[in-house]
Formats: C-alpha cells, sequence, structure tokens
C-alpha cells in the first residue's frame, strides 16, 4: 500500500517529501499528484519511456502464474534475505507486475515493505495488489528516480534498465544492489526457431563497466532450470519480454505452430550482489 512507502517517496519536480492528503500525494511546495482507483500513482515530470503494453503485462501474467518462474522468485528471495543486514525497505527498480518484489517481500517478513517502480500503467495495477506491503509508484528508470536518498536498504533490478548513478543514491549506508540478468544461454533453444532476440554474450562485462562507476562487485551466482513449454507457454514466455516489440504476431504464431507440442526450454539467469561505493 501506498501509506507504507509514502515516506521514501520524492516529489519529481522539486525532491521535496511527499504526504498523502486524501487521494494525493503532496509535497510542501504544493506539487500534487493523484492516485488512482487501483492504489497506485505516478510521480513523472515529463513524459515516460514507453512501458510494457497491456498484452505484454496479460501474458507476463499469464506465464508467471503458471509457475514456470516460481525458482527464480525464490532464488531472488533467498539472495535478498542473504545480503547483510535484513533489508526494511525494498525498492524494485523495473518491477512490472511485483511479482519478484512479493516473493522478496514474503522472506523479509512483516517489517518489510517495498515500492514497486514501473513507467507501465498496466503493470503497476498488477504489482499494487501483488502484495500487501507494495506501494506501486509510476516512474521512469532513465530520469531521477521519484526515491528519497538513501530510503532503501535494498534495490532490486530483475531483467531490467539499470540507472547507476540512482540506485546509488537512494541505497542507505550498508545497502545492497540485486541484479538478475540473463546469460547467453537463456532460452537458447527458442532463439533461432522464433527469430528472438539474443542476449550479448559480453553482457556481463558491459553491466560490470555500467554499475563500477558507483557500485563495488560482492558476488554472483548462477541459476539455471530446464522448462517444459507448451505451444501456450511458448507464446506468453515471448510476448511477454522484449521480443514482444519486434515479433509479427501472424509470424510468431506460424513458428510455434511448427514446435512439438512440448518444447524443453533453457532458462539461465545470473543474480549479482553489488555494494555502493559510498557504503563500508
Amino acid at each position: 500500500m501506498l501509506d507504507d512507502v509514502a515516506d521514501a517517496l520524492r516529489c519529481p519536480i522539486c525532491a521535496g517529501p511527499l504526504t498523502r492528503h486524501g487521494q494525493a500525494l503532496r509535497c510542501p511546495v504544493g506539487h500534487s499528484y493523484d492516485i488512482a482507483k487501483q492504489d497506485y500513482v505516478t510521480l513523472l515530470s515529463g513524459l515516460a519511456a514507453p512501458g510494457d503494453t497491456g498484452a505484454m503485462v496479460a501474458a507476463r501474467e499469464e506465464f508467471l502464474g503458471a509457475g514456470h518462474y516460481d525458482w527464480l522468485a525464490e532464488s531472488v528471495a533467498e539472495e535478498a534475505a542473504d545480503v547483510g543486514r535484513s533489508p526494511r525497505r525494498v525498492v524494485d527498480a523495473g518491477s512490472g507486475t511485483g511479482f519478484y518484489l512479493a516473493a522478496v517481500l514474503d522472506r523479509l517478513g512483516p517489517a518489510a515493505s517495498g515500492v514497486a517502480l514501473d513507467s507501465s500503467a498496466y503493470a503497476l495495477r498488477r504489482a499494487a495488489r501483488a502484495h500487501p506491503r507494495i506501494g506501486a509508484v509510476g516512474a521512469d528508470l532513465w530520469r531521477p528516480l521519484p526515491v528519497a536518498d538513501g530510503a532503501a536498504a535494498l534495490v532490486l533490478n530483475v531483467f531490467a534498465p539499470r540507472n547507476c548513478g540512482e540506485f546509488r543514491r537512494i541505497l542507505a549506508p550498508g545497502g545492497r544492489l540485486l541484479t538478475v540478468t540473463p546469460t547467453d544461454r537463456h532460452l537458447a533453444e527458442l532463439v533461432d526457431l522464433l527469430d528472438l532476440l539474443t542476449v550479448d554474450e559480453a553482457k556481463e562485462r558491459r553491466l560490470a563497466e555500467t554499475l563500477g562507476d558507483c557500485f563495488f562487485f560482492q558476488r554472483r551466482s548462477l541459476r539455471d532450470r530446464t522448462l517444459r513449454l507448451d505451444h501456450d507457454a511458448v507464446a506468453a514466455l515471448v510476448r511477454m519480454g522484449p521480443s514482444a516489440w519486434h515479433a509479427a504476431p501472424g509470424a510468431l504464431a506460424a513458428r510455434i505452430a511448427e514446435l512439438p507440442s512440448e518444447i524443453t526450454v533453457t532458462a539461465s539467469c545470473y543474480l549479482t550482489v553489488w555494494r555502493p561505493r559510498h557504503s563500508q
């Protein structure tokens, strides 16, 4: 709920603190942001980068709801609980439907609350009801985040863009950043068959370069799982990710129809913990 996280938010225009007044959040200067009936608030000072479409979010709900990535959510929650000090405020930058953040909050217990940041209103509607201790907030990850300095004990970044300087700014001393990134083996069986976007083999090196000015590498673990997917699950998996922006629906459906009725697909990710350079 937004009431649980309002003290961690700041005005995107003047960076002042926000407090709730009825169905709006307001700063001392008077900037006001309406709370949607689905209990999320959009904190933007201008137009945001395009977020996931309604069709993409619906596909993600279908795929995740079938349990295919439950193992990954459990892995993220385990890693989050093992970062050192038990986090009490978690910010999920690029939260989508709140699937991973909800798992983390369940693992951390009732004292923890979470801020779900995403630019997609479709995703935020679902994130707002994914867990009773999630506050869903519309934000553009490429801009200054509407989160107060040092407000987060843990920042999650799961398959999402990274804003190095802002992640460091919002982390409290002793806080940590946890990133989840695909390896070059992720969904490899489908790449050629369905003409999907590939994962750059140099992705981890580029990640380290991107974050290196703001963070120290602490540790990394590899998480793999073999999935058995039918045609409906394959279609949902493709439609929920970045390939959805590039795949023509008719051509995709035709390619999927040519697959075996059930196909083995590798899911492979790195979970990496980073320590901010201002932290000891």
